[in-house]
């Protein structure tokens, strides 16, 4: 029996292409799954944008967010039954969800919230366990004492919209987010900053509210570029944890001088490394499902496509890559 999957074409890979493959077969930790919605991140672009460069042997199918319904599990699950509806976020190193049926590891697998439909719950699991991992994983953020205060680069993101409300939820610091445009910094305080600045000139804009340093950063956006206002403004032995790569050296001695550290927040490290703690993503998704469920946080889906197609693919790409997304694109299968 085969699938139907949108995949990269390894003979032109700016491109998509729809082809058919195998239905897999579930490894003693899988799921296999019926994919209802799966949405689009920048890392979806980013590794499009390595096979472009790069080039490829074989087709590769994209995606990684998505919720569905279990079809089979295997021999090793405990949790998960047939009929079970999930969301997840996936593994990097697998075929992704750009599909109608996929393979998924249990064990970085959540149920989805009954609250939400398909496509608000797709929205979910990347951007909660990036925001999660990097408040309270990197930066310790629920062990902060008050009066402390955290400065997100990027609160209108998909990452920034779920980062605001997990650290107004589970910390006592004072949150600040940085928007330029007025949708953006409305969105940012309906999701709780407490104080929304422009990005464009951070310390400028911290100094009007009497403020020279902050004791944490996270960075959702341009470390390349930030990088100098965020050493100007971190606290000595303050903390800045960054989701994104560095595409140039960072100067680190303003950094040594103060004692600061320097996180990286990777969502998939524990799936490529089979890490002991690697169902701590499970979790944290079962946790943000009853936060989504009690009303606490809500989906950050901004923008809803309809169908499993090269034009759908396409079209949520190219809103993804122009970089003005509040919250997410999802496609409805």
């Amino acid at each position: 029996m085969t699938i139907k999957a949108i995949a990269i074409n390894p003979e032109k890979p700016q491109q998509f292409i729809e082809i058919q493959v195998e239905k897999p077969t579930p490894g003693e930790y899988d799921l296999l799954v019926d994919v209802k919605a799966a949405s689009v991140n920048p890392v979806d672009t980013k590794v499009h944008k390595g096979a472009q460069k790069n080039g490829l042997q074989h087709p590769r199918i994209l995606g990684w967010d998505a919720s569905g319904v279990v079809v089979e599990v295997g021999s090793k699950v405990s949790g998960f039954k047939p009929g079970d509806e999930v969301y997840y976020a996936g593994d990097i190193t697998r075929p992704g969800s750009n599909t109608t049926q996929q393979l998924i590891d249990a064990r970085i697998t959540g149920h989805k919230p009954t609250s939400l439909d398909w496509a608000e719950s797709a929205a979910i699991p990347l951007t909660a366990l990036t925001a999660w991992e990097g408040l309270f994983d990197r930066l310790q953020l629920d062990k902060a004492e008050e009066g402390k205060t955290l400065l997100i680069v990027g609160g209108a993101g998909g990452v920034g919209s779920l980062a605001i409300p997990f650290a107004k939820l589970h910390s006592k610091v004072k949150v600040i987010a940085t928007a330029s445009r007025p949708d953006s910094v409305q969105w940012c305080k309906d999701r709780g900053a407490d104080l929304v600045i422009n990005y464009h000139d951070m310390p400028g804009e911290l100094e009007k509210q009497g403020l020279k340093q902050v004791d944490y950063i996270f960075c959702l956006n341009d470390t390349d570029g930030h990088w100098d206002a965020m050493a100007k403004l971190i606290a000595p032995q303050g903390h800045i944890c960054t989701i994104v790569e560095n595409e140039k050296p960072l100067e680190m001695n303003e950094l040594k001088l103060k004692s600061a550290a320097l996180h990286f927040e990777f969502m998939y490290t524990r799936s490529m490394y089979t890490t002991p703690d690697i169902a701590r993503q499970g979790e944290i998704l079962d946790a943000t499902a009853k936060l989504l469920d009690a009303g606490k946080v809500s989906s950050s889906l901004s923008k809803t496509l309809h169908g499993l197609s090269v034009e759908t693919l396409s079209e949520a790409h190219r809103l993804v890559l122009e970089g003005h997304m509040r919250g997410k694109v999802v496609m409805v299968y």
